[in-house]
């Protein structure tokens, strides 16, 4: 036995709440995604807008017919914010606020003056562009996740294509006053659109913040919670079991006096002197270079595909830099500087161990002839 109309708008309502409880509660256990709070809003004011609406077939009203669209357009607005924030991560409040006062502004007077008909074709036509919207913000998005974010886009896509078709139907009946609400074929369509658009939404969208998650945590396993750069293990997992050729080069950096700079002016200082130090490093890779934190005042940059005479330029440009480097503290100023040793990989191809080996023992010989100064393995003696 088929469905009717309002045994399907209610399973909507009903699959709606399920998936704005299931946002919020996955907002709960990750509250950095504040994406997730916006968008289980939005469909909350769906499901209100679903069970209004139900009333409204039942007893149409003025007031109802109002409140009916008020709440459809401002899930909408607030569903667009949401993939607003989802790409940007920036607020999405004056987003929605602009659309909800555009559609308000249109379509809500008709409604108010009994032209229900002209009302509904203006509600329909501004939800598909809200919802084309909402899936344009998530087609811009897709280099994150391709396959999941263009699922995403297509499905608010065809779910905007049932509005557009509910619009088309009532503006070819062209009655401006309906006295009820719409109830054609387009509708009962729409609604199992909706009820199928949904479910794949939500699966894909929370297999989406899943994945994103997962690359979150692996980020802040590899990351150096201090200075931003990679930290001494992901260095290893890039590097670590491949071979290092002769056109691929290993630099090992150490602050010097760096203890002494702890013991007078603080940690606090110390950790300063190491984010300087830090944004230099970072401002001077070139994009296939790799930096990273190995422990304490220690710094290691990978370089491939790269010449003596250009990693020692690199080098020493980052050492000149961060010597001339005027570093504001909160117990004083201070200036510190940095040695560097630098070593090459072999025709054959040797171990990232060696060559890192190599380059530590070219620092140290640096140290030893008196800091402040780049050297080569070559030439460490």
């Amino acid at each position: 036995m088929l469905l009717d109309y309002n045994s399907l708008l209610l399973a909507v309502g009903f699959s709606a709440a399920c998936l704005s409880l299931t946002l919020f509660g996955t907002w709960l256990t990750a509250r950095s995604d504040k994406f997730l709070l916006t968008w289980a809003i939005s469909v909350l004011a769906v499901v209100v807008e679903v069970f209004v609406y139900d009333a409204y077939i039942e007893i149409p009203g003025t007031a109802l017919g109002v409140l009916t669209l008020a709440l459809l357009l401002l899930g909408f607005s607030v569903m667009l914010g949401a993939a607003y924030q989802f790409r940007t991560g920036s607020s999405p409040l004056p987003r929605i606020a602009l659309c909800a006062s555009i559609s308000f502004a249109l379509a809500l007077p008709p409604m108010a003056l009994d032209y229900d008909g002209l009302g509904f074709m203006l509600e329909n036509s501004l939800a598909a562009l809200l919802l084309f919207g909402t899936a344009h913000d998530y087609w811009k998005g897709r280099a994150e996740a391709p396959a999941q974010l263009m699922g995403v886009a297509l499905l608010y896509s065809l779910t905007a294509a049932s509005f557009v078709l509910c619009a088309a139907v009532l503006a070819w009946d062209g009655k401006l006053v309906l006295g009820h609400a719409p109830n054609n074929w387009a509708e009962d369509l729409s609604l199992v659109i909706v009820i199928a658009s949904m479910t794949g939404i939500g699966a894909l969208s929370l297999a989406l913040n899943q994945g994103r998650l997962a690359r979150h945590h692996k980020h802040e396993a590899e990351t150096d919670a201090l200075t931003g750069l990679l930290n001494r293990r992901a260095l290893f997992d890039l590097h670590g079991e491949l071979p290092v050729g002769a056109f691929m080069a290993v630099v090992v950096f150490d602050l010097d006096g760096f203890k002494a700079i702890n013991d007078q002016y603080g940690h606090a200082a110390g950790d300063e002197v190491l984010k300087v130090f830090a944004e230099e490093l970072a401002g001077n890779l070139r994009p296939n270079d790799v930096a990273a934190r190995m422990g304490g005042e220690e710094f290691a940059l990978v370089l491939k595909r790269t010449l003596p005479e250009t990693v020692e330029g690199t080098a020493e440009r980052i050492r000149a830099a961060f010597a001339a480097r005027a570093i504001e503290t909160e117990t004083g100023r201070l200036r510190c500087t940095v040695s560097a040793g630098f070593a090459f990989g072999t025709n054959e191809g040797t171990s990232f161990d060696k060559v890192l080996s190599a380059a530590d023992k070219a620092l140290y010989a640096a140290k030893r002839g008196g800091r402040n100064r780049v050297l080569d393995f070559r030439r460490a003696g």
